[in-house]
């Protein structure tokens, strides 16, 4: 079971913190470090000192890290143009030494849209769709050719399909609930499948939906990975998980049933189950970014029992 590190910086993180917490994830272990993709905080986070931009931000990583993968989870198809997006990607994979994936969504959050003046369409789902085929296009042209796309949303005529990335293939990532679309998008152009915060019926059951759609289109279901993404809240005894609780604006209740909260051994055996339904790959949502405690607890009681 792989554990990631994953970061909501729109509720309030600068560069600064973002740093620390990736090279506190480099030098305890952890797989890599990913963070979401907004403008704009949530619920009753004040979002101090302001939003930082996500590629801009893994640019900065890729020359501060050595080891660990750097993503999202997931980069908003309404923020950048495709052909824009494949050049900053490729760019960040060059300066990472070949550390980066991408995870790649429609975008769904209307308000940071309206408060930054980005558009935001009704058909994000059909342009999400373009955007994965002129991406992964230009990726896969061999140099001296060119790319060209006529779609509904999106035309390039003769792109040169330049940066390349330093790896052959950036590993895409593709998540979400949806019962039919996002699984035949998964099956068609992901390396990855990710569900957030999803039950373990949930998970198990929309698993099962990509996986059918994968031997649909005629690719083994496990060519994929399968991983969750779930916020987490570790304590050494229940006082420690109540302050940790308490310190992000949840309740410990509530974060047992919807995450992974408790005692070491009790996360454990919850990644266990999720195990279960085929997950090898964890992304834990961590919400107070300046509690590196937290993050050696779960490095030294919790991961070293999953490897």
């Amino acid at each position: 079971m792989d554990l990631r590190i994953f970061t909501e910086p729109q509720q309030g993180a600068g560069y600064d913190t973002l740093l620390t917490v990736a090279k506190a994830t480099e030098d305890l272990g952890f797989d890599a470090f990913f963070r979401s993709d907004h403008y704009l905080s949530m619920g009753s986070a004040d979002g101090l000192p302001g939003p930082t931009d996500a590629w801009i931000t893994l640019a900065g990583l890729a020359r501060e890290t050595t080891r660990i993968r750097l993503g999202t989870l997931m980069t908003a198809g309404t923020f950048r143009l495709p052909g824009v997006l494949a050049i900053q990607v490729a760019q960040v994979d060059q300066m990472s030494g070949g550390r980066v994936e991408l995870g790649l969504g429609a975008g769904w959050f209307e308000e940071e849209h309206k408060a930054y003046g980005i558009p935001f369409p009704k058909e994000k789902f059909a342009r999400l769709e373009e955007q994965l085929a002129i991406i992964t296009g230009l990726w896969a042209t061999e140099t001296g050719k060119t790319f060209s796309f006529e779609g509904t949303h999106y035309q390039l005529t003769d792109s040169p399909a330049l940066p390349k990335p330093a790896q052959q293939k950036v590993p895409v990532l593709i998540g979400g609930h949806g019962a039919t679309r996002t699984p035949r998008l998964a099956a068609q152009y992901a390396d990855e499948f990710n569900l957030p915060f999803a039950s373990l019926e949930d998970t198990e059951r929309q698993f099962g939906r990509v996986r059918a759609a994968a031997e649909k289109a005629g690719r083994a279901a496990d060519d994929l990975v399968y991983s969750n993404a779930l916020v987490v809240c570790a304590g050494k005894d229940d006082a420690e998980v109540a302050r940790r609780a308490a310190a992000i604006g949840r309740d410990v209740d509530e974060l047992k049933a919807n995450g992974l909260a408790g005692s070491p051994a009790e996360i454990v055996d919850k990644i266990g189950r999720y195990a279960e339904t085929g997950a090898s790959r964890i992304y834990l949502q961590v919400l107070d970014l300046d509690d590196l405690d937290h993050l050696e607890l779960i490095s030294s009681q919790v991961q070293t029992q999953l490897t």
